[in-house]
This record gives C-alpha cells, structure tokens and sequence, in this order.
C-alpha cells in the first residue's frame, strides 16, 4: 500500500523517519514521501528527512510545551503551508496518507487531530493516524493530552491505529533505549503492514493486496496490530501447527494494544517464503482469528518474503471496546483531574474539534 507519511510532533518525526528507513532498506516502495512538522527547531535538526517548522510567530522555534491547544491552534492556522508540502508529494499511485504522532506530547497530540481533520476535507485518499499512547510511567499532562488527543483522533481520521508504548517496552532498557526500540518494532511492523500487495520477490498463493488493508481499516475508529515469528522448516506440512502458534503468539500476546482482542474487522498475514507457508495453515489460522475476536470480516493471505521464518502479522479494526483502550481513558481521566483540567472525555461529544481546543 503506497502512502505518504507526515510526522508531527518530536515522537512522530522520529519513527516517520524509522518507517522510511525500514521501508527504503527493505526495498518495498511503500513510502512514496514522508517529512516531518514541529514546532520545536532542535527535534528537527536530529533528522534525516525532509522537515517544516510551524508556529515561529507563536512559539519562536522552542516548541509548545506539552500545550496541545496550541499545538492544535498553530497547526489550524499553519495547515495551508503544510498542504503545500504535501502537494508535492501526493501522486497517482499514492492510496494512502499516514499522519504519525506520539498522542502524549503538545504538538503531536494537538496537531495530529487538526492535521487530520484537513487532510479529510482537501483528499480522497483514506486518512490514517498511527498514534503513540505515553505508558503507564509518563507525567500525568501526557496521560491528559491522549486521552483528549486520542478520542479526538479517532473520529476525524478514518482509522486511528494505536501503540501503546507499554506493549512493546522491555524490561531493563532505559529510557532512550526503550523508545528506540519501540520506534523500531513500529517501523517493522507497520512497514510489513504497509508493504503488503506492493511488487516484492516471489509469488504469493493468497495475495494480500493494499484493498484488504483499506477494508480492514474502513470501519474507523481505533484500530491495532501485533507481529509474532518462528522457524520454519523447508516442508510447507510441517508448518501448519507453526503458523496457528505465532498467530495466536501475535493475537494473544504481541499485540501494540494488549487485550485488545475483540474487534469488527480484521486482517492475517503470514510472511515467509511461499515455498514454505501452508495454505492449510493459513486457513486454520484465519478461522482461529475469527473465532477469538468475534468478527465476520476476516480476512486473510501471504506476503511473500526470502527468510527462513515465518512471520504473523494481525491487523484489528474497530476495537473501541477493548478493555485496555477504558483503563487507558481512565487513566487519563484521572491525570486530568490532577493536572486540574476538564474531564478530556466530555468535550469530545462535540463535533466541531475547535470547540475541543
């Protein structure tokens, strides 16, 4: 699926820049463009990718301070300048926009909203958030800022795909270490997700095309992902029972929401070397997903990929419902009490996301 990536925010320009590098190196061709808007100067300059810096009559370069009402304001009122660096990179091919953003900070979490909502009004194309979730540990005005951030964004993109930086952080990594990681394990996974259909070595039996992303991701609302692999052996029986165990491997346990099981929509795939993916396994796999998230849109196939492992990748669309999304809202419920802020639930009833900010 070919897209255009725009990273607001200092967490959005560093894994924007994490997916076009996996994307380039991998040589996909997913990525048509990417760049990256802040209105912080000094996260720019740790880039290697084409950048725009908004808000200098506001905030002189230095950023908003974890302020997403200005965030937003500056993004609304810059949003033309940054339509025009889009223009250039919006092409035929293109069947995507990815706006990429971690929800916790000012600019991310105020702009990712405002950006989206004028992406949907100029483009036909579908309008996707990739939103980072702050974790448990993080200051309580983060928590505040995605829980406003977040509800937000799930009604004005056509599919908000969340991470919760708690799902993939390991133990021991420091801080640095642990967001680096994190931004890699997005990069990969998203990358594979996004490079599905695109032309690559080998012949796929079942074709996943960039249409079953599309529909996957049609219903709107919240969506996640999780990413599981194995050794294969070079005899496609033999893997049968391999490919159900990372797909529930990658369901049950690796999921960018954890919990998050039960879903509207969803999409498997199984990546590896077509001459050792079993179309029985991939069956039993898809039914075994349908059965534990309750949807009747399941779909599924392979992605053809020169590795001696075999890898599942699963895509949930719409689950909003899911327990670890309400201890989320919770959480931030409970910041914004602290940090003597409104509810950030209660403004989101209103249609109009100036009213929000």
């Amino acid at each position: 699926m070919k897209v255009v990536l725009i990273g607001v925010g200092q967490a959005g320009g560093k894994v924007t820049q994490a997916l076009a590098e996996f994307d380039y190196e991998m040589g996909f061709g997913a990525v048509t463009g990417a760049f990256a808007v802040n209105t912080a100067r000094s996260d720019l300059q740790e880039l290697e990718l084409d950048t725009m810096l908004i808000g200098q009559d506001r905030v002189k370069g230095h950023g908003v301070g974890g302020d997403n009402e200005l965030g937003a304001e500056i993004m609304q009122a810059e949003s033309t300048e940054v339509m025009d660096e889009l223009d250039q990179r919006i092409t035929s091919e293109v069947e995507g926009v990815m706006v990429v953003a971690g929800l916790g900070g000012g600019t991310g979490s105020g702009g990712a909203p405002a950006l989206a909502k004028e992406l949907q009004r100029i483009y036909e194309v579908p309008i996707y958030v990739l939103g980072v979730l702050p974790g448990r540990d993080e200051g309580s005005i983060y928590q505040a800022n995605a829980g406003r951030s977040l509800k937000t964004v799930a009604r004005e993109a056509d599919s908000a795909i969340l991470i919760d930086n708690d799902a993939w952080h390991e133990s021991g990594e420091s801080v640095e270490e642990g967001y680096d990681h994190i931004n890699e394990q997005i990069a990969q996974r998203i990358g594979l997700l996004l490079a599905a259909g695109e032309a690559v070595e080998g012949v796929a039996e079942s074709v996943v095309d960039s249409s079953e992303i599309i529909n996957t991701l049609r219903e709107g609302g919240i969506a996640c992902m999780g990413y599981a692999t194995a050794e294969a052996s070079e005899d496609p029986e033999e893997n049968v029972n391999t490919i159900t165990s990372i797909t529930r491997n990658a369901l049950l346990t690796k999921m960018s929401l954890p919990d998050a099981v039960e879903a509207e929509t969803a999409l498997l795939v199984i990546a590896g070397d077509p001459e050792r993916v079993s179309r029985k396994g991939v069956e039993r796999a898809r039914k075994w997903v349908e059965e534990e998230t309750g949807s009747l849109q399941v779909r599924g196939g392979d992605f053809p990929l020169n590795s001696d492992r075999l890898g599942a990748l699963v895509l949930l669309g719409g689950v909003e419902r899911s327990r670890r999304v309400e201890e989320f809202m919770d959480r931030a419920r409970e910041a914004a009490e602290t940090e003597s802020q409104a509810d950030p639930t209660d403004e989101f009833e209103n249609d109009d996301l100036e009213d929000l900010f």
